[in-house]
């Protein structure tokens, strides 16, 4: 085995075994369990810890169709083919409306009752503050937390994290459904990327490694003449098989929940899953594309209809789902930028600025559209084209880390930002 395969081993920081006690599925008794998965039972947080999903949808969408401003004039004269109805027309094809200025776009209906029961907030010409309109870079900017620069090599989730350290930290306390770790979480903190809990296939990121496959571990750990390390690898495989064995395709959700039988839906299935597992889950990542809608974008129906539809049912099954944990999770979207507020000759919208953020669950203030409207007149638009921005993404991501997951101290969260608390927009309970 070579010098370099051996140091990235030693590198390796499992801080606990792998044990999913998977939600619905009868699992073997404590003392049945091999003495590893005893110690990490042990050791694992059993509730109590509040979480944070972050939902990135990756494209750009439309904040002005997903959030109808139906009470602004200038929305509907400058999108004549692609404005939803006021919802003074009637019929299923309307907005839904939400406080008599702002409403849901139709295919987000399943999201009005949690809206209502101020479990849903919105905060609408939000964004970043960057100008860039190349979906790499204000993605990257998002995700480092760090707009325009493009120097900052971690994610401000990860950032998050290192704020609060755990001595024993479970090692699916950073999680993010997918097969590679996003920008949002790399960094020097520990976090996982699970692209399937079905296969149990779990791509990790330790400090100072890189990531690797579940084969790939295996048989490092195979080679290595250190036995306490091949020890702990062993363990962790065993943990994994026994997962396998435990078959989640069994998995009911709660409450009559019916998750989308999409790749949103079926990740947000198992978000839950893993918070019902009690394994120490903190923060959770997913995100989902299409949203770049240049072209046939359509208006209660269509292209981005069908995204609505998806985003709104998952979310809706996830509530429902989580039942009365929801109290302790936030769960919050966000897009890289908005799009123009006039559609263009395509019937689509182009790369526009300012955005709208959904923050839906128990600590949440919801039943409001939060933000300053800057409105749609031509003189009110960036650069004559946009939705202006009046509130920072970072301002809100603040207050949700400050208030909800307990982040101590913002500043290296959000390195050179204003993070007086006096200026959250109280959009979370203390």
């Amino acid at each position: 085995m070579s010098y370099e395969c051996c140091e990235g081993i030693r590198n390796l920081k499992f801080s606990r075994r792998y044990f999913l006690r998977q939600g619905g599925i009868a699992m073997v008794g404590l003392s049945a369990m091999p003495a590893f998965l005893q110690r990490a039972a042990a050791a694992t947080p059993t509730g109590g810890k509040k979480q944070l999903v972050v939902l990135f949808q990756r494209g750009a969408a439309d904040g002005l169709n997903i959030v109808v401003p139906f009470g602004e004039p200038n929305y509907y004269r400058m999108r004549p083919s692609i404005a939803i109805p006021q919802p003074r027309n009637g019929g299923a094809d309307t907005v839904v409306d939400l406080d008599g200025f702002f409403g849901l776009h139709p295919s987000l209906a399943a999201l009005q009752p949690l809206f209502q029961k101020n479990q849903l907030a919105i905060v609408h010409a939000a964004g970043s503050p960057d100008p860039t309109r190349s979906h790499f870079d204000a993605q990257d900017f998002m995700e480092s937390g760090t707009p325009g620069l493009k120097a900052t090599e971690d994610g401000w989730l990860n950032r998050a994290i290192e704020t609060i350290p755990e001595e024993h930290a479970s090692p699916f306390r950073a999680v993010a459904m997918g097969p590679n770790l996003p920008r949002m979480l790399r960094g020097s903190a520990a976090a996982i990327a699970l692209p399937d809990v079905k296969q149990f296939k779990v791509m990790a990121q330790s400090p100072g490694a890189g990531q690797m496959a579940e084969g790939g571990f295996e048989a490092m750990y195979s080679q290595t003449v250190d036995q306490a390390l091949r020890g702990t690898g062993t363990e962790t495989f065993e943990a994994i098989d026994m997962l396998r064995k435990a078959d989640p395709t069994k998995y009911q959700p709660e409450n009559g929940a019916q998750y989308p039988n999409s790749r949103l839906g079926q990740s947000l299935q198992q978000v839950g899953q893993l918070i019902k597992a009690n394994i120490g889950v903190e923060v959770l990542f997913v995100d989902c594309g299409g949203w770049d809608t240049h072209v046939n974008q359509g208006n209660a129906n269509g292209q981005l209809s069908n995204l609505l539809k998806d985003l709104g049912q998952g979310l809706a099954a996830f509530h429902r789902d989580m039942g009365d944990r929801m109290q302790d999770i936030v769960f919050v979207t966000m897009s890289e930028f908005g799009r123009t507020a006039k559609e263009n000759g395509n019937r689509g919208t182009d790369h526009g600025h300012a955005n709208c953020m959904f923050l839906m669950g128990g600590d949440v203030k919801g039943g409001r559209v939060y933000g300053k409207w800057p409105g749609l007149a031509d003189h009110q638009l960036n650069e004559g084209r946009d939705l202006a921005l009046t509130t920072d993404f970072r301002t809100v991501l603040s207050e949700v880390l400050a208030k909800h997951i307990g982040v101590p101290d913002l500043a290296p969260v959000f390195p050179g930002f204003d993070n007086n608390p006096h200026k959250f927009i109280g959009l979370i309970r203390s």
